[in-house]
């Protein structure tokens, strides 16, 4: 009976919704459906099919794909590096970057938007100013299709590092120093030490901080939203900003819940397999 509260919890709150959710999915629910059920109509599998017919959410997983892609394991392997560079002192030089590394993660997302939208501003923003002083042309950094994914990747790429870095600190300040010493009596250099010790111990938390970036990265949703609306040309859109556009710009939920039943299975998927190649934790 103790682990009542947290079952009924997690039956409201998590199954209740899914299942509605599904259910609308196979209907024709709009704004107006929303106010009289009675004009709620059976779809049947026609959200599905034709979601899949949507050269829109098409060019969506396939933006989504593209930041999985490169996000993933610049945030993955960067936060390693910060964490393992800042875990080397405890001056209040290495607590101060620790505090400035983690700022971003806590910072407005409104806020933020404010800020890289002047530093990618095509006319005054501070990185075509860089690239003027060497002889460079100016870029548009968010009204170019190509370009406008990867800034909008190198945004999340700084939100998100200081989270990850933190979980990181955590676990290398986990790691017993008598494994460190051992290796020092044998003999063991620092690169031997990293790779024998350091980053084999670090095996679980990079498990979960991979495993959460990845799903944080397929929801992909705050940074297109607030800085290109998915433009340009969709360039920018991902699957949760597609979800959100047909089901609160236009009022298409069942259709906006069938993509968001896409967005779940693959995320299920995904999160299943990295459970099936997470190799047995080291122990020493």
């Amino acid at each position: 009976m103790f682990i009542a509260p947290a079952v009924i919890l997690l039956t409201l709150f998590s199954i209740i919704p899914i299942i509605i959710a599904l259910v609308i999915s196979f209907t024709d629910m709009d704004l107006v459906g929303l106010a009289d059920y009675s004009n709620i109509s059976s779809a049947g599998f026609a959200n599905y099919i034709n979601i899949f017919k949507d050269p829109v959410f098409l060019k969506s997983m396939y933006n989504t794909l593209i930041y999985v892609v490169i996000g993933v394991p610049l945030v993955v392997l960067a936060s390693m590096g910060v964490a393992l560079l800042l875990n080397y002192g405890t001056s209040w030089l290495f607590k101060s970057f620790r505090v400035i590394y983690y700022m971003p993660s806590i910072t407005n997302i409104v806020a933020v938007a404010v800020v890289w939208g002047y530093l990618y501003n095509g006319s005054y923003g501070l990185f075509n100013y860089i690239l003027s002083i060497f002889g460079l042309p100016a870029q548009q950094w968010l009204q170019d299709p190509t370009l406008a994914k990867l800034s909008l990747i190198l945004l999340a790429f700084w939100k998100s590092i200081g989270l990850n870095m933190i979980i990181f600190l955590a676990a290398l300040q986990g790691i017993p120093r008598s494994y460190y010493e051992a290796a020092e009596i044998d003999g063991a250099t620092g690169w031997k030490k990293l790779r024998y010790i350091t980053v084999p111990l670090l095996g679980f938390a990079t498990f979960f901080v991979t495993i959460t970036t990845l799903i944080g990265w397929i929801q992909f949703f705050e940074e297109p939203l607030v800085m290109t609306k998915g433009g340009p040309l969709n360039a920018t859109m991902s699957m949760a900003l597609f979800i959100y556009n047909n089901g609160f710009q236009l009022s298409k939920f069942g259709y906006a819940a069938a993509g968001s039943f896409v967005l779940f299975i693959i995320i299920i998927i995904v999160t299943l397999i990295q459970f099936a190649v997470k190799k047995k934790e080291v122990e020493y």
